[in-house]
């Protein structure tokens, strides 16, 4: 079998045949160069209305790299020609396997992006014998592509958080579609701010906005302003991770100045090594750190105190009606405050300001939560990762895009990978 009859079989194009296959000698990497040929009588399409015109005159001769065949280089070479149209003037014909003035052809581009999902684009383009910026303009093409083309509609819960993007506070706010038939990113921002989030409903459009049911946040304040103007019909669910983790913090702040003040007062050192015991679930301890931390609960320290009202607060999560949740947080709450334990008065404080929000957990019958969120978050923080840190935000967020967003791919006749 001929290596003509194979591309005719997997990359036919209408109105155009192949002509002779050649060797390139002296190549650095093994090279093949493919001629194609219009066929006989057949008329130029122009490029900027898609009709048939006259001809005008031939360009000179361009190489176009398809995908590479068993480890050899592959170029298509055809000289185009030019078309003499009424409505556009003199343009150049449109070529089926190649789009403006690209260097790759189509076929070639969506390879290089498919692989970019499962390596990282600096092995794609080692993999394949081309460049980082050809595997860059191939995810560009395939995820603006992937855009203009996407369906966005039925989309009923949103999730909304962000993740730190290089160094010095830099952040990304990102938006996921957490239906249950669909999870996808649907947009990316730079920053976290009001008007960063505002740019995404914007880009939602306002009908979309009124569709949407439920939202899912942590109490980041301009993530929670902006869904209340922007979303308020919705049911609007606060983070459970988030929540946990703020009390995470006010125990290990109230274990890191208790361990100061007994050193200073020169009592035994009981709280050093201890900041898993009181950060874990006594279901995740080790039989050592069960017994040791068995040894510490017979203190009246701030830390245990601290660590009880933390466990306490894991039985809200159990109740199903929200009535009983709310009248179990108020509890807990006044509890709280009477402690005497600042860090834990803080957390108490900031969970009555948002006690509608965290019940509606419930309303929403624990179905929905940002585990979901948290999930992608971690999959956005390894695509950033896998690139060893992108220069520009432009970079991050084609590589998300492409890697979560769930983009939809033309139709082919014939899957290369």
């Amino acid at each position: 079998m001929q290596l003509k009859t194979i591309l005719n079989r997997v990359q036919k194009f209408n109105s155009f045949v192949y002509g002779a296959v050649r060797w390139v000698e002296g190549a650095s990497v093994p090279t093949l160069e493919i001629e194609l040929q219009p066929r006989v009588n057949s008329r130029p399409v122009c490029s900027g209305c898609a009709r048939k015109r006259p001809g005008y005159d031939h360009l000179p001769v361009r190489h176009f790299e398809f995908i590479p065949l068993w480890g050899h280089k592959v170029f298509f070479v055809y000289a185009p020609r030019r078309v003499q149209c009424g409505g556009c003037g003199v343009r150049v014909e449109r070529m089926p396997w190649v789009e403006g003035k690209h260097q790759l052809t189509e076929t070639y581009s969506w390879f290089l992006a498919g692989w970019a999902k499962r390596l990282s684009w600096k092995e794609v383009a080692e993999a394949f014998h081309t460049t980082w910026d050809h595997v860059f303009c191939s995810v560009d093409r395939a995820v603006t592509w992937g855009r203009a083309h996407q369906d966005l509609s039925g989309v009923q819960a949103i999730g909304v958080d962000e993740i730190a993007w290089q160094r010095g506070h830099r952040y990304l706010t990102l938006v996921y579609q957490i239906d249950r038939h669909c999870k996808r990113l649907l947009w990316v921002g730079e920053k976290r701010t009001v008007k960063t989030l505002l740019r995404f409903f914007r880009w939602f459009g306002k009908d979309r906005s009124q569709a949407l049911g439920l939202v899912c946040s942590d109490m980041w304040k301009p993530y929670v302003k902006v869904l209340a103007k922007k979303a308020g019909h919705a049911l609007h669910i606060l983070d459970r991770f988030h929540i946990m983790t703020h009390l995470s913090k006010a125990i290990d702040e109230v274990r890191a100045q208790e361990t100061k003040e007994l050193k200073a007062k020169g009592y035994e050192p009981l709280l050093t090594k201890t900041r898993w015991l009181l950060l874990k679930r006594p279901e995740n301890l080790t039989d050592k750190q069960g017994t040791k931390l068995s040894e510490l609960l017979q203190y009246n320290l701030k830390s245990i105190r601290s660590y009880l009202l933390k466990e306490e607060f894991q039985l809200f999560w159990a109740y199903t009606s929200p009535y009983w949740a709310g009248r179990f947080l108020d509890t807990w709450c006044t509890k709280t405050l009477r402690s005497k334990i600042a860090p834990m008065k803080q957390v108490a404080r900031m969970l009555r300001r948002h006690q509608p929000l965290l019940l509606n957990w419930f309303r929403a019958k624990k179905q929905f939560s940002s585990g979901i969120v948290e999930g992608f978050n971690t999959k956005a923080k390894l695509t950033t990762r896998k690139a060893y840190g992108f220069r520009t935000y432009q970079a991050a967020e084609i590589a998300l895009y492409h890697t979560l967003g769930a983009l939809p791919v033309p139709e082919t006749t014939h899957e290369f990978f």
